[in-house]
């Protein structure tokens, strides 16, 4: 099976898609999958494009509207994770993950699925401590604290994932994992990217939870983003023990490194996007937990038994199927001869894929649940103060990209 792997998509699907029909004809080979590490940008219109946390001269539609209307079909079964440059009230409908357009699937905040007999997980967003520890209290229409802390990654997604027993393929983080960099070539990344030096030498570059994960979960292939370089390392886990090859992707732009293809053994095709049956297992045993305010989220470390969890979402499926649910349109596309017009539409909506889902594991929808602890709006002081962090500050870029930095 042959895999190709992708950085930041900043909405440039025409693109990326061209370059791989370009190489399929340039190496006679055939890819069967694509892989997106995040920064997807799935904007439907312009009421989307206002949910997305770039400056507004950085605010284009770019070409995902094309695939989500039906005027482009994606020519690869495509798989993506969130970064911290996206649709974040699309993403939201499609926590658990889902179809953003026929053929591309979200993997949702967290989720692991199959590809073949090939497993794959990932982590949306990006790691900022110090809301680590918060529900999912965010919800549109963001104003200028919530549209940047919608896509931080919290502790309850990680623990999930942390429950993954059954060995992974491949994963996806949109941040490097912490650490990353001793294991692969510092210095050259330090000559490329000047401004990471103090975070290499300090150890403070990439993401605590995702070296959490990498070190739990040790697939064979990790691929993250973000940083927009190309970066390969090799992770041995103990002496003995297995090895992942970890590669840092670039963004979509003409000379860089933003496509990698892998060739990894499987069974033969045909190949389809499937749901996970331990990963349902453990969202259906997790749910009731799902944290939807700012209160501090804590859980013991503690494996908790999702066995029969297994065996019942095993029952569901063998009944139902494993394809995921139907992909269903919920907001109006983007109609280039009438660029102005919105759809007014100024939240999130119960996404049919996302009420399905649910169903099928027998479980609440929770999403649009609020309380005045948790969910803020965009009245005028009803929120904290926003104070200048990391998130603010934008690194240099040789490319003069400001949406690009840490945020």
């Amino acid at each position: 099976m042959k895999i190709a792997v992708e950085g930041c998509m900043h909405g440039e699907l025409d693109i990326v898609y061209d370059t791989l029909r370009k190489l399929e004809e340039a190496e006679g080979i055939k890819i069967d999958l694509l892989l997106c590490c995040g920064d997807f940008q799935a904007v439907r219109n312009k009421d989307d494009l206002r949910c997305v946390n770039v400056p507004q001269k950085y605010r284009t539609m770019n070409s995902f509207w094309k695939y989500y209307s039906g005027q482009a079909v994606a020519p690869y079964p495509t798989i993506f994770i969130g970064g911290n440059h996206e649709a974040s009230n699309y993403l939201w409908e499609l926590y658990y993950g889902g179809w953003a357009a026929p053929n591309i699937y979200f993997l949702g905040f967290a989720g692991v699925v199959k590809f073949g007999n090939i497993r794959i997980g990932g982590l949306s967003g990006i790691h900022k401590q110090h809301n680590y520890h918060s529900g999912h209290y965010e919800r549109p229409p963001y104003n200028e604290q919530t549209i940047r802390s919608v896509y931080h990654v919290r502790h309850y997604d990680v623990l999930k994932l942390m429950h993954v027993k059954e060995p992974l393929d491949i994963f996806l983080s949109h941040d490097w994992p912490l650490g990353i960099t001793e294991y692969g070539n510092w210095q050259k990344l330090i000559r490329e990217k000047k401004y990471f030096e103090e975070e290499v030498n300090n150890r403070t570059l990439g993401s605590k939870p995702a070296a959490e994960l990498l070190n739990k979960l040790k697939p064979p292939y990790w691929f993250s983003a973000h940083l927009h370089c190309q970066f390969p390392a090799i992770i041995q886990h103990g002496e003995n023990g297995p090895t992942t090859k970890f590669l840092a992707l670039d963004k979509c732009l003409p000379g860089r490194n933003f496509l990698q293809v892998i060739d990894i053994p499987s069974n033969p095709g045909p190949y389809e996007i499937q749901y996970d049956e331990e990963w349902l297992a453990i969202t259906r045993r997790f749910n009731s937990i799902l944290p939807l305010t700012r209160r501090r989220f804590t859980m013991r470390d503690e494996q908790l038994d999702t066995q029969d969890d297994r065996e019942w979402v095993r029952s569901k499926l063998t009944t139902r199927g494993f394809r995921p649910f139907d992909f269903v349109q919920t907001a109006p596309s983007f109609n280039p001869s009438n660029p102005v017009c919105g759809s007014s539409i100024t939240g999130s909506c119960k996404n049919p894929q996302t009420e399905s889902f649910l169903q099928l594991l027998e479980l609440p929808y929770l999403l649009d649940s609020s309380t005045s602890e948790g969910v803020h709006t965009n009245e005028s002081g009803s929120q904290p103060q926003n104070t200048l962090d990391d998130e603010d500050i934008e690194l240099p870029d040789e490319d003069e990209d400001a949406a690009d930095d840490d945020e």
